[in-house]
């Protein structure tokens, strides 16, 4: 997992299922495979140039979307437009696994609200670029 001062969750993962570095000709979709920890949320946050898509594999998701909050289950997926703001966590007794897929390489996320990392906990909410096939993460206008 990236190092997000935003988004700390030590007891989750993610790592890149599609990996356009390794496939040159596919360099339009990301696919990023999560198994998030027991209580664990994504904080709210904004994806503005970029939709989602979140596909539940197994465990029990509470995913927000704009004011609409749903329960999500293994086989269950979800479309989220950019410019929404959503969150999700994990509201079941184990590892929820979930697939998200973006149409890009490069995704915007504003950060709504933290799980601040330990001596973070002052900070404001960032709003970041993430290069899924680097690992890269910069301030977005810090490279414009």
């Amino acid at each position: 997992m990236l190092d997000d001062p935003d988004d700390y969750r030590p007891g989750s993962r993610w790592r890149l299922l599609s990996d356009p570095a390794a496939n040159p000709r596919v360099e339009d979709i990301a696919v990023i495979v999560e198994e998030m920890a027991i209580g664990d949320r994504v904080p709210l946050h904004i994806h503005h140039d970029v939709n989602e898509c979140i596909v539940v594999l197994e465990g029990r998701d509470e995913v927000r979307v704009g004011d609409e909050t749903s329960l999500m289950e293994a086989g269950d997926s979800i479309f989220i437009a950019k410019g929404m703001h959503h969150s999700q966590r994990n509201v079941g007794d184990g590892i929820l696994k979930i697939l998200a897929i973006f149409p890009a390489t490069i995704i915007d996320i504003e950060m709504l609200e933290r799980n601040p990392a330990p001596g973070t906990d002052d900070d404001p909410p960032q709003h970041t670029m993430y290069d899924l096939s680097t690992g890269e993460f910069w301030l977005r206008g810090s490279r414009d």
